[in-house]
């Protein structure tokens, strides 16, 4: 008689001894002669992937597959050298060390094994207790890394290529403030490495791409980014979309690529691998790693089954059987030794912490001003009069610009104050108004230069901003048309939700870029950017407002802000005020007389001035007392209180809310809209805002209907203020 039974992967073979009489088959003890290294590492290994595939099964959600599958990348990154391993300097007791080494798991989705090697390694966030709540409300372990979150966690990752941009970022900040604080007597004050794991997706990712060229182009050797090419993605074997050639792809990038073909069996490779890339100074090094997603399942290794979802109880104690060390009844289980080994990295790890803790002390003593300089930038500390020297329009003096160039006058006049203040434009700096004079450029050889060349790469330059912020000790702007925002907002969309105050600095806000059309007329932007949570999105409409800008964009460490600059010029306004404007929304003209005004003209940006115009000609044709209010920032102007915001916008008196944008978001400000309904056109951008209804004559006639309806209604206006606020977000302790 011949029976079927299961080899160790699941595959079906016949055998013809009956199953209760075959040889009893110990896979823990063919995994450890079979392994190449101590029995202690193969445990450690071990002991990530079953805590991994422990957290989804109880979370019912989740990746097993690839934590189980980067394990033997996660040891050796979580190991001293003294130990063999990546020797990668972090502090567990203090997290925020400024010259830690700098890790990012740009496949967010394999989460679960970054919080397992944070709780081996002792950071307090991640307990126990944490990983078990894992993706559970409130918890220290979220579905996707949280830098706000979790303590160790440097970046939100999830959206696949944007931890490996950020670690461009990274990479870049340490190269610059290396160059402009360490000394010759002192070469290692700012020193750190940054170190990614990434998986197929982010390399199909297009932003990876982009920061990837550029990284090759800036020659940043101390980015070393671990592949996880284990050839599955969510819809199955990676044949079915993605077969390039990785290797020649980052080669011809400027990258070193070294590939090591097994991990599961021993490490050396890596090891070697690890420390030749190390040793790379001019190039960033890329390691292909083969691996198997679900490693040690014996029905779901190898498989996208093991990718996006637990295992099943069945099959963990399964894997648990075959897995060395490994105690198929035991949940959430660290042995003693495992224990003992990781707390053993953790302290070499805060040995060399408290060693740079004390260089950086003789450093202080022999370099002060120095010292004193770094501190107060990476505390996110501004400067003594860091705002002084902004510029104040003086009406019927200054010359009338583009607020882009009032943007470029802001930026210069702060730049000398804020050195922290590094970045650049997507390849339109002249249109950008955004050089810094005399900052030099970011390159290769000239890593102290301030202005970084970020090439046509929209959507990785956000990125990149991101990593330099979140390295600490930065303030990176970076600018291009607003329309496209487009390309950078899932980036952006990062910015808010990590809380990094980049400054995104937007020129051409509008139809009123004129000629090149609506293929680069923003529309739907400003709303969109609006309707994000923490993001601050500022229109200025002259240079006192445009000053005001600046000294928000700085002051919001936690918020980024999007600077929004016009193209044309805009005329002056007698009444603009820095102050008023850091309120988000004042008067810029009152209406004549006493008592409450007959229409409120409210815009933004280059719509202010036209409405003034339209206001005049209300006030001396038909005696219809007009105020116009502009509100710069709609963000900070709904944060101030009620008082303040009803002495500026009643809300019954008629409102008409002009801006050459989207109505969308204008309803809870305004009775009635001119906006843009449509997309724009090509043409002299004066002849395109009369077209779209945006000269003052249009405004007048407007705000003139408006009034008359409501007169019709026996002056029933309804008060747009008259309507209550809930809260519904229910908050308790531990929220973030």
């Amino acid at each position: 008689m011949v029976y079927a039974v299961k080899g160790l992967q699941g595959e079906e073979k016949m055998d013809s001894e009956p199953p209760t009489k075959r040889a009893h088959v110990d896979h823990q003890t063919i995994q450890l002669k079979s392994y190449k290294g101590s029995p202690l590492e193969l445990k450690c290994i071990n002991t990530i992937r079953t805590l991994a595939a422990d957290m989804v099964q109880k979370a019912n959600s989740g990746h097993p597959g690839a934590p189980m599958g980067c394990a033997p990348m996660a040891h050796l990154l979580w190991s001293a050298a003294a130990a063999g391993g990546a020797g990668r300097n972090h502090s567990a007791s203090s997290p925020e060390w400024w010259n830690r080494d700098r890790f990012v798991l740009s496949n967010g989705h394999a989460c679960a094994l970054q919080y397992v090697m944070l709780h081996l390694s002792g950071y307090e966030d991640c307990s126990m207790e944490q990983l078990k709540n894992f993706r559970q409300v409130g918890s220290a372990t979220p579905g996707h890394p949280e830098n706000f979150c979790t303590k160790g966690v440097e970046v939100c990752t999830g959206p696949l290529g944007q931890g490996i941009s950020n670690a461009v970022g990274m990479a870049i900040a340490a190269k610059h403030l290396g160059a402009t604080y360490n000394v010759p007597d002192f070469p290692n004050i700012i020193s750190s490495k940054t170190y990614v794991i990434c998986g197929d997706g982010c390399l199909q990712e297009g932003i990876t791409s982009e920061a990837s060229s550029l990284a090759g182009h800036l020659g940043l050797g101390d980015l070393m980014v671990l592949y996880d090419d284990n050839h599955i993605t969510i819809d199955g074997d990676t044949d079915i979309a993605f077969t390039e050639d990785v290797k020649m792809r980052y080669e011809a990038y400027g990258w070193q690529v070294l590939t090591v073909d097994d991990v599961a069996n021993g490490l050396d490779d890596l090891r070697a691998a690890i420390e030749e890339g190390k040793k790379m100074t001019d190039k960033p090094t890329l390691i292909k790693v083969r691996t198997d997603i679900g490693y040690g399942s014996p029905n779901k290794q190898g498989s996208a089954s093991s990718h996006g979802a637990p295992l099943g109880p069945t099959e963990i104690e399964a894997v648990k059987s075959r897995l060395y060390g490994m105690d198929p009844k035991k949940s959430f289980f660290v042995d003693e030794d495992v224990a003992a080994y990781y707390k053993e990295q953790a302290e070499e790890g805060d040995k060399a912490r408290v060693e740079w803790e004390a260089n950086f002390a003789k450093y202080k003593e022999a370099h002060p001003d120095k010292a004193a300089e770094v501190e107060r930038r990476f505390n996110n500390e501004l400067a003594e009069g860091v705002f002084d020297d902004l510029p104040t329009f003086v009406f019927g003096k200054d010359k009338a610009m583009a607020t882009r160039k009032f943007s470029e006058a802001c930026i210069n006049a702060v730049a000398p104050k804020v050195p922290e203040l590094v970045g650049g434009s997507a390849d339109l700096t002249g249109s950008n108004c955004c050089a810094i004079k005399g900052a030099g450029d970011f390159q290769k050889n000239t890593p102290e230069g301030r202005m970084v060349r970020f090439g046509v790469r929209e959507h990785a330059m956000a990125a990149i901003c991101n990593g330099m912020f979140s390295y600490g000790g930065m303030r990176p702007f970076c600018a291009t048309f607003l329309q496209f925002a487009g390309y950078a907002l899932g980036a952006m969309r990062c910015s808010a939700l990590s809380k990094f105050g980049v400054i995104y600095i937007m020129t051409h806000d509008s139809i009123g870029l004129g000629e090149d059309g609506p293929t680069h007329q923003p529309v739907e932007m400003l709303e969109s950017l609006r309707s994000m949570p923490n993001m601050n999105v500022v229109r200025a409409a002259d240079a006192n407002e445009m000053a005001a800008a600046y000294q928000i964009a700085l002051k919001s460490v936690n918020t980024p802000t999007v600077i929004c600059c016009t193209r044309g010029t805009v005329a002056p306004l007698e009444h603009s005020s820095r102050d008023k404007a850091m309120k988000g929304g004042y008067t810029v003209i009152q209406e004549e007389g006493e008592g409450a005004p007959d229409l409120i003209l409210v815009a933004t940006g280059s719509e202010v001035w036209r409405c003034v115009d339209a206001a005049k000609a209300l006030q001396s044709e038909h005696s219809i007392r007009t105020r116009v209010v502009s509100i710069p920032c709609q963000e900070i102007f709904l944060d101030q209180d009620e008082g303040y915001r009803r002495s500026v916008l009643p809300g019954n008196v008629p409102t008409l809310s002009v801006e050459a944008s989207s109505e969308y978001g204008w309803h809870r400000f305004s009775h009635a809209q001119i906006g843009v309904t449509r997309f724009g056109m090509s043409g002299p951008l004066e002849q395109l805002f009369i077209k779209f209804g945006f000269g003052a004559e249009n405004i007048a006639s407007k705000g003139k209907e408006l009034v008359e309806f409501y007169k019709k209604l026996d002056g029933n206006v309804p008060d747009l203020n008259a309507r209550p606020t809930f809260v519904n977000f229910k908050s308790s302790e531990g929220d973030h």
